[in-house]
């Protein structure tokens, strides 16, 4: 672990993504000509948690290539726009909101990094801000995510995160059971790995990240700190990918096998501003 200034974690992050966009935007994992058919990618469980979202206006911060920004349209948000650090994503992200003909007003995407979204988005708030999954950990300082995600949620309005959980980053690759890092370190993990979780095998060359953990308490202490109020936190014992060798596969989840020691693996959170 080594500590890193804005501009090199920054820099080495998004020339990262950027390479991979295009991998990505190719693969079976992404299935674009699926999605463009009417494959709906919002979890059953966020669907949920997040309620009907007919005539209301969203945001999806660090949205990738944005299906499922799109996939809130699809499902009946009046206003939706996704902002992303990485050019190339958003470019595909428009290119498939243009391929649903959906206008820029209904959907929109801006390449900006999260930090600089109030200004990006000239001040317009939403009636959902909506985060995840994944998203957390590439960015170093809570605290400044949480202020200017708050100031993105409208009255009325509330900002949705479903993440993967802080104590399953820290567990160990193999079984899941043990701690191999530190829970509440500040310090970042810095990986320097080609391919990407599309394929693994795949041939990159800008491969230095930069990634960080955020305890739950960071979290949620954050976004108290900027004015809104906690409806609930949910922790779940499974997760949407093979994170260790020995989870299970449970229908869309992965689960740790029976008679194993089982530590939450996802969580998800709303809050709210009055």
């Amino acid at each position: 672990m080594t500590t890193a200034s804005e501009p090199d974690w920054r820099e080495a992050n998004r020339a990262m993504w950027d390479e991979r966009v295009p991998i990505h935007a190719a693969s079976a994992f992404y299935d674009h000509e699926a999605f463009l058919a009417g494959k709906d990618t919002v979890a059953g469980f966020q669907a949920d948690e997040v309620g009907d979202v007919t005539g209301k206006s969203l945001v999806h911060l660090q949205c990738h290539m944005g299906q499922d920004t799109l996939s809130w349209a699809r499902r009946g948000a009046a206003r939706v726009v996704g902002l992303d650090f990485s050019e190339p994503a958003v470019e595909v992200a428009r290119g498939l909101a243009a391929g649903l003909g959906f206008a820029p007003e209904r959907a929109a995407f801006t390449a900006a990094d999260v930090y600089d979204a109030r200004e990006a988005l000239g001040g317009e708030v939403f009636d959902v801000v909506y985060t995840g999954i994944g998203a957390l950990c590439w960015l170093p300082d809570i605290e400044r995510w949480a202020e200017v995600a708050s100031s993105l949620v409208a009255p009325g309005g509330f900002l949705y995160l479903a993440e993967f959980h802080p104590l399953s980053n820290v567990l160990d690759w193999n079984t899941g059971t043990r701690f191999e890092r530190d829970y509440l370190g500040r310090e970042p993990v810095v990986l320097d790995e080609p391919g990407t979780y599309v394929d693994f095998r795949a041939e990159t060359e800008r491969n230095l990240s930069y990634e960080w953990n955020h305890a739950i308490g960071a979290v949620v202490s954050a976004l108290a700190a900027h004015g809104l109020r906690l409806e609930f936190l949910h922790e779940f014992d499974w997760t949407l990918f093979q994170q260790f060798g020995t989870l299970e596969r449970d229908g869309e989840a992965y689960r740790q096998p029976e008679g194993t020691p089982k530590a939450p693996l996802m969580y998800t959170l709303k809050a709210s501003r009055t």
